[in-house]
């Protein structure tokens, strides 16, 4: 049967070239255009991704997702090609997730995220700019369609080979990301917001939880540099919400894993390498100092307090909620009364730049956006999120053992939904960020449905432990 399956691949390979070929010599102009190209390219990735589903998927739709969210060349295929991505992973996944017989594991979590998209077609239905809304509302339901069958595909039975896929692709973007800013002097993810987003809710806590996982010391060297850059890079966004993120989901991780001399340490660092600073280079410390006050503790406004960026789009939107007319049912998940009232209507796949109004909260805006009643699923969604928190931290308490799979999505869960209070992305729909986050909370739901017994000699030595009685660990195990 597997030898039938490679002829047969090899057998569409060679005709999907004769066709090629074909059409190259029909209509070479179709060759020398480059969006015909991309299209091609992308088309490409998208056939070896869904072969290898389970593998490849999951990092090459995040791929498209990211690519399309930089300033890297294509990326207008990738902002075009991510739906693609989408709605074919969903697709798969679904059918894949029957064929697995897979059904059992829909959960509460799952149901809930459906009636969040029927939340936010209802309020699509009454805004002024109903297509958009409805466009918006069926990204969501491809996500949450992805979630529930797509991202628990690629980690059901594969864990070790997931995360470590994780750990190297965090590894990756660290390296990456610190020879384009600090080398090349390139923004690549186009702003700090961003730039810390990535760092705070996803790179920094994936790789600590590498490092303290790792038995292997040049394993754990690489990751140790890869952590630092990260945290170099997250400092240099000035982003204090993803700062407060990474501190939260940090903080959280050490006090449930009882290792609170762990944070001891990394302050006492900390404070010594500050020590240092102010000792060899007062001026540069000074300077520091004052740049650290003025632009990340006040953004620049110090007269307005530490919240001051914030009050205001906080306001606006609180104004927009309290004056709407169909307070109940909002404006229209993912528009705002800034793009109803000035908003180009021919952008039917993505929202023009600057029309979108900045809400500074993904949880207001999610109100201006399905209203009092609609916000109701989603609140739900909330409360069953933070469930799979506590059911994670309830696990590392028990089990005081770094190795466990829970731990880095419960770090990234958690440093997200803090983020999202000052950010609002956690239902941008084109997001890449969006679509990992909610991969990972499916994800660990996932892990959570059936948890094996906690170890019963969590003292003694792994080797000592019946296989039996272990729970998922580490890449290394």
């Amino acid at each position: 049967m597997k030898n039938a399956s490679k002829l047969f691949g090899l057998l569409a390979i060679l005709v999907m070239a004769v066709l090629l070929f074909a059409v190259a010599e029909a209509r070479p102009a179709y060759f020398a255009n480059v969006s015909y190209l991309e299209a091609l390219l992308l088309l490409e990735v998208m056939v070896v991704a869904v072969w290898h589903y389970e593998r490849w998927f999951f990092l090459g739709m995040m791929l498209v997702f990211l690519w399309a969210g930089t300033d890297l060349p294509l990326a207008g295929a990738g902002n075009r090609g991510r739906w693609v991505f989408l709605a074919v992973g969903a697709l798969v996944g679904i059918v894949k997730w029957l064929k697995r017989d897979m059904r059992r594991h829909f959960t509460a979590i799952d149901l809930v995220a459906l009636l969040c998209v029927v939340s936010a077609a209802v309020s699509s239905l009454v805004s002024t700019r109903v297509e958009m809304s409805l466009l918006k509302s069926s990204s969501l339901l491809l996500i949450f369609l992805y979630g529930t069958s797509g991202a628990k595909l690629a980690v059901a039975g594969r864990e070790s080979s997931f995360f470590l896929g994780l750990l190297t692709s965090c590894e990756v973007v660290s390296y990456l990301s610190a020879f384009a800013y600090v080398v090349l002097h390139f923004e690549l993810f186009g702003n700090p917001n961003s730039l810390g987003a990535v760092m705070g809710v996803v790179a920094v806590p994936v790789l600590l939880w590498g490092v303290l996982s790792t038995a292997d010391r040049q394993v754990r060297f690489r990751r140790s540099i890869a952590l630092c850059l990260a945290s170099y890079l997250l400092y240099l966004s000035v982003s204090r919400a993803a700062m407060l993120a990474c501190a939260v989901a940090v903080t959280l991780m050490c006090v449930a894993l009882r290792r609170q001399v762990l944070l001891v340490k990394g302050a006492a660092v900390l404070m010594f390498l500050i020590a240092i600073i102010a000792v060899a280079q007062p001026g540069r410390f000074d300077m520091l100092v004052s740049s650290f006050t003025e632009d990340l503790i006040y953004k620049g406004k110090p007269q307005m307090g530490i919240l001051g960026s914030r009050q205001s789009p906080w306001q606006e939107t609180y104004d927009v909620i309290r004056k709407d007319r169909n307070y109940l049912f909002g404006v229209g998940f993912g528009t705002s009364a800034a793009e109803q009232e000035g908003a180009s209507s021919g952008l039917m796949f993505r929202t023009s730049g600057g029309a979108v109004r900045e809400h500074g909260n993904s949880y207001l805006a999610l109100v201006e956006y399905v209203g009092l009643l609609g916000v109701v699923p989603f609140l739900v969604l909330l409360i069953l999120v933070l469930r799979q928190i506590r059911r994670g931290c309830s696990l590392m308490w028990r089990t005081r053992d770094p190795r466990h799979y829970v731990i880095p999505l419960v770090m990234v869960c958690t440093a997200g939904l803090v983020h999202a209070f000052f950010e609002d992305w956690l239902f941008a729909v084109g997001f890449y960020l969006t679509v990992f986050f909610w991969s990972c909370v499916f994800a660990l739901a996932e892990l959570q449905f059936e948890q094996a017994p906690v170890p019963a000699m969590i003292n003694r030595t792994w080797t000592q432990i019946p296989v039996n009685t272990q729970v998922p660990l580490s890449p290394t195990r």
